[in-house]
């Protein structure tokens, strides 16, 4: 079921917005934030997975101290 959501638009917005009647308005800001709700899901998504990776970081630390390994070394060969 949808629910209603009302949008308050400046008046000079409304006015041309009436000079385009054939677009539907309602898909236009659906579809935004539909794009907006996925681009913040999506940088929710990093930032959870940056902190398991810096969980995971000091985990092994913790277990075996610190090391000189450089994983760009072994990219790099």
């Amino acid at each position: 079921m949808a629910e209603i959501f009302a949008v308050r638009v400046p008046k000079e917005v409304r006015e041309k917005m009436r000079r385009f009647r054939k677009v539907n308005w309602s898909e236009v800001v659906k579809e935004a934030i539909l794009n907006k709700l996925r681009e913040l899901e999506e940088l929710e998504r990093m930032r959870r997975a940056a902190e398991a990776m810096d969980r995971i970081r000091e985990e092994m630390l913790r277990s075996y101290g610190p090391s000189d390994y450089d994983s760009a070394d072994e990219i790099m060969r």
